[in-house]
């Protein structure tokens, strides 16, 4: 039985690197690059060309002029039907999930070895996805954490929310008594306990602490 020879184009801004990976995959037999693009703009210029389309792209994330999060939106728009498989030097839990946030249906480090990323390759080409050991305990690891601050945002009254959001303005801890029309001993309370509860010691970690788990919005 003849394997089939899968078409795939690499993104990425590190000629070398790239290169060096059109070179190895090519090598397998298995993988053929169909063309390869230094960033996202690059990419669309030159996907409308090629006959065959890529099955699968290798997307790298931090690239200039259009970086991999806008490419993958761009081609799940309009490319539905072409599967991404993120590759970057990033073990960001957060570089991880916005990109499969974005459309990706597989992360693999740049470290890896040729022969997982063509097992990569072939698994998202046939399955849809491809999701290796390590990247599964990152997104295991990020759902847990959201758990946790989903509870802590529970356990939040509504006016220690409101005190949260007028922490992130102007307004002196009087002014927001004033404005809560509660006590300033109220508002000592409140900030007593949001600092017992999110582990920091000033306002300042009150509000980077509830802007980035989106207990707030400004």
């Amino acid at each position: 039985m003849i394997n089939e020879v899968i078409h795939i184009a690499i993104i990425d801004d590190h000629t070398l690197f790239r290169q060096g990976l059109v070179h190895l995959l090519s090598e397998s037999g298995e993988i053929q690059v169909v063309f390869d693009a230094s960033d996202g703009a690059d990419m669309i210029k030159k996907i409308a060309s090629h006959n065959p389309l890529p099955q699968v792209i290798l997307m790298d994330i931090t690239m200039p002029v259009m970086d991999g999060h806008a490419s993958t939106l761009w081609l799940r728009k309009h490319y539905p039907d072409i599967k991404i498989l993120a590759l970057s030097m990033s073990d960001k839990e957060t570089s991880i999930m916005e990109m499969l946030r974005s459309g990706a249906m597989g992360y693999l480090l740049k470290e890896s070895k040729v022969s997982e990323v063509i097992t990569a390759i072939k698994t998202i080409n046939n399955q849809g996805f491809y999701i290796n050991e390590y990247v599964s305990g990152k997104i295991l690891n990020t759902l847990q954490k959201n758990d946790i601050i989903e509870e802590k945002g529970k356990k939040l009254s509504a006016n220690e929310l409101r005190f949260l959001e007028l922490c992130s303005s102007e307004l002196t801890y009087k002014e927001i008594a004033d404005r809560m029309n509660v006590s300033p001993h109220t508002i000592d309370n409140y900030r007593e306990s949001l600092f017992e509860k999110f582990q920091v010691r000033s306002r300042t970690g009150l509000v980077v602490y509830a802007i980035k788990n989106s207990l707030i919005k400004i």
